[in-house]
């Protein structure tokens, strides 16, 4: 993670840089930003733990359930495309501030609700302000380490997703077994509030607010915009390796997406095992998950740092395989099946994080991070929206089989686009007078 000694070379005499203050202020700002967007996943877990009580208790029906959760997704996926603007121009530590705060009241008033109504309204408003947890974040984080490091460093961090959907579910189960399902709304709120008072009065922004200069130059010059507020997002829009990496992001989020939220109703249905065996056999898919995104952040710095997204090529056709190996012998037996399941969580994850995270940094820069993000994982997001819709319709018409190979050809086409990508970033890296 130590980055002291990446500082760009200049005409003037060098600035001696305090090594292990620069190291505390990184840490500072990874813990920080890596509790920040763990804890957003304590007010987004909690509807899918109480639907079942919602339902029993004030006969909310399931296709209710459904639409608000669809109606979730598709606010956090216009939240991803406005928030990462947003940030870009009122700065990391207000948008994350807004957003925590703003997403705590809402699960407040979600848990003093009994309707359909304000139930739906409060989700979705909650939808908008979750999306500023991603792209605020990793706008927070892009100053503080080099091209050098991000790969292993925003590997480690991209964990938080995987960390913070756990405990979340965790503690939003532990309140509702004990005190009741509005209780694991309020709860959930309030260390909420807690992480945002946090990030409000420790975050900073970057490494010059603390006598330090920057980490590095921007490594490739994004077209257009003013040089202090770098491209618009209609600049951004206009590029084509935003689009075919927001593309491959579509597919993997879909997958993603699709394997979290019924891979427990996959086992259980489909392979017949007992409802605790399902739930805890979903586990080694966001173990394998953590290891992955560790590891292909570290290959990337270590092989790959001037082209990142040769390695997700790769990756992914054996994502592909993985995939279709589940499927043909999943039924093997539990020890082949959690082996089988890490695998495809490894194989998912390592380019899943390097996709939204790092990349989203070395093409962004300080000036356009947050769009940057916001872009990649908006289009990722409306993948999401999808995902229950197809799972449901292809499973229930076609059988499973069809559907895990669905999922592999999704992979290959995620491929071709990461290729493309990879060759299009090569161009501008070599356009680039930084380059």
């Amino acid at each position: 993670m130590r980055t002291a000694r990446s500082i760009p070379a200049s005409t003037n005499p060098p600035v001696p840089v305090d090594d292990r203050a620069l190291l505390r202020l990184q840490l500072r700002v990874f813990a920080l930003t890596w509790l920040c967007y763990a804890s957003y996943y304590f007010t987004r877990k909690n509807l899918s733990v109480v639907k079942s009580r919602l339902h029993e208790t004030l006969h909310i029906s399931t296709t209710a359930l459904g639409s608000i959760e669809t109606l979730y997704l598709a606010s956090y996926a216009v939240g991803q495309f406005v928030s990462g603007a947003v940030g870009d121009r009122i700065g990391a530590r207000k948008l994350l501030t807004i957003g925590m705060l703003g997403s705590a009241a809402s699960a407040f008033v979600f848990g003093a609700s009994s309707a359909i109504v304000p139930f739906a309204l409060a989700f979705a408003v909650n939808g908008f302000l979750q999306s500023t947890g991603w792209s605020g974040n990793v706008k927070a984080m892009q100053p503080f380490f080099s091209s050098a490091s991000r790969g292993r460093v925003m590997g480690l961090w991209t964990t938080n997703y995987q960390a913070g959907g756990l405990v979340a579910t965790a503690a939003a189960t532990f309140l509702l077994t004990h005190f009741g399902w509005r209780m694991a709304f309020f709860g959930p709120a309030l260390w909420v509030v807690a992480v945002g008072l946090l990030v409000a009065l420790f975050l900073v922004e970057r490494p010059e607010q603390r006598g330090f200069p920057p980490m590095e130059p921007e490594p490739i010059k994004l077209d257009g915009g003013q040089p202090d507020r770098g491209p618009t997002l209609l600049d951004l829009l206009r590029m084509q390796v935003l689009w075919t990496l927001g593309l491959a992001y579509f597919g993997l989020k879909l997958i993603r997406y699709s394997l979290l939220f019924w891979l427990p109703f996959y086992l259980k249905q489909h392979l017949h095992y007992s409802e605790a065996q399902a739930g805890y056999l979903s586990l080694p898919f966001e173990v394998g998950g953590i290891v992955g995104s560790v590891t292909v952040g570290w290959l990337s710095d270590r092989y790959f740092r001037h082209s990142r997204l040769k390695i997700t090529v790769p990756a992914l056709l054996l994502l592909g395989g993985a995939l279709i190996t589940y499927q043909l012998v999943g039924d093997k037996g539990l020890v082949v099946n959690a082996v089988l399941l890490a695998c495809v969580g490894f194989l998912l994850f390592g380019p899943d994080s390097l996709l939204s995270g790092t990349m989203s940094q070395d093409l962004g820069g300080r000036a356009a991070t947050g769009r940057v993000a916001g872009i990649i994982n908006g289009m990722g997001s409306v993948g999401a929206i999808f995902s229950p819709l197809i799972v449901a319709r292809v499973s229930e018409s076609y059988g499973w089989g069809t559907l895990f190979f669905g999922f592999c050809a999704v992979t290959i086409v995620a491929a071709a686009l990461l290729f493309v990508s990879a060759v299009l970033v090569e161009q501008r890296r070599a356009k680039s007078p930084s380059a």
